[in-house]
């Protein structure tokens, strides 16, 4: 009964302290004016800070992302590859942002200008978009470039993670507000959405006095729910699904080191190859080998019937498969008869 009682207590603390959709809206509207005013060597203050608090903190952080492995330990093995955070690839993430340090402020820089022939002298001058709404899954690491990115370039972010990632994007968006602060910028220039519903980003995209652009990173059906919802200008990305095609006069032996590497060195990026052709004359070739090396890597293979033939390990592939980004160790193989049928079939 306490332990009841302390939890309603702790919801109702809660929901006062928290801001509202619409009042963190407002207060990342008012810090844009101000980082449109912000000096280069505030933003590459910002930059410095955050790059040496991530640094100096790899432990703490690293310690955060291990709650959230712990508690999402079901998911897949390509989910939770990224999802984790190394020491080396938060050296990476610090090398990302301080790379940004010496390039050139993108504000204020002139794009074109002419003279009219009445001596009206005309330029393009680029100015900051304002706040911008980023809403993505899974990878923490996409705080940090979104918020290097957005304050580099005077923008406002807010940003709104995956749920299996909160741990990890609440320590790192502790330190990019302290970075800001630091750099004597506004604190809500970078804000994460607070209302964890999944209806609280349908409410943001719409408030389009306050939100000026909307880029959604992440599952298909994510990327159409936003654009079919939201009321502000959406910058997305079509999903990714790649393909490897092994002509009839391929070399074998780099075609599968090719293929191994496509599927297996990273699986859950959008880039990782997901279907397979191979031309039915260099099949006898390449199908036992390429599937040796696959099963070796533990890659479900779902394959045509003629594909099949060459393991009984494989699994016959529907009509699904073929349309399907698996983002994991899975691939679907296809042994086609000419080039203009794997291009036909690419293009479909």
């Amino acid at each position: 009964m306490l332990v009841m009682q302390c939890f309603l207590w702790y919801t109702q603390m809660y929901k006062y302290f928290m801001k509202t959709i619409k009042e963190q809206a407002q207060f990342a509207k008012n810090a844009s004016h101000l980082l449109r005013k912000a000096t280069t060597d505030q933003k590459n203050t910002f930059l410095k800070v955050l790059a040496s608090l991530i640094e100096n903190n790899a432990k703490k952080i690293i310690a955060e992302n291990a709650k959230d492995l712990q508690e999402n330990e079901n998911i897949t093995p390509a989910m939770k590859k990224r999802l984790t955070l190394s020491e080396a690839g938060l050296f990476g993430i610090v090398s990302a942002i301080e790379s940004l340090i010496p390039m050139p402020d993108p504000v204020g820089m002139i794009v074109n200008e002419h003279v009219r022939a009445d001596g009206l002298k005309i330029s393009r001058v680029q100015a900051p978009i304002g706040v911008i709404v980023c809403i993505f899954e899974s990878r923490p690491n996409v705080i940090v470039d979104v918020a290097a990115l957005c304050i580099k370039s005077g923008n406002v972010a807010i940003v709104r993670g995956g749920k299996e990632a909160l741990h990890s994007n609440n320590i790192l968006l502790s330190y990019i507000q302290q970075a800001l602060e630091e750099a004597g910028l506004p604190k809500d220039g970078v804000q994460q959405l607070e209302d964890r519903r999944h209806e609280g980003i349908n409410e943001l995209i719409k408030l389009d006095q306050y939100i000026d652009l909307v880029i959604p990173r992440g599952r298909k059906e994510l990327i159409d729910s936003v654009t079919e919802n939201s009321k502000v200008p959406v910058i997305k990305h079509a999903r990714g699904l790649c393909h490897a095609y092994i002509d009839k006069d391929a070399n074998i032996e780099k075609a599968i080191a090719i293929v191994i590497n496509a599927k297996t060195s990273n699986p859950a990026t959008c880039n990782s190859v997901e279907t397979v052709l191979v031309h039915k004359d260099i099949a006898d070739s390449v199908m036992s080998k390429l599937l040796e090396k696959l099963f070796e890597k533990n890659v479900e293979v779902m394959g045509d019937e003629r594909t099949c033939t060459y393991s009984d390990k494989c699994k016959l592939a529907t009509e699904d498969d073929w349309d399907e980004e698996y983002l994991d160790l899975k691939v679907s193989i296809k042994i086609v008869d000419s080039y203009d049928e794997a291009i036909i079939h690419i293009s479909k």
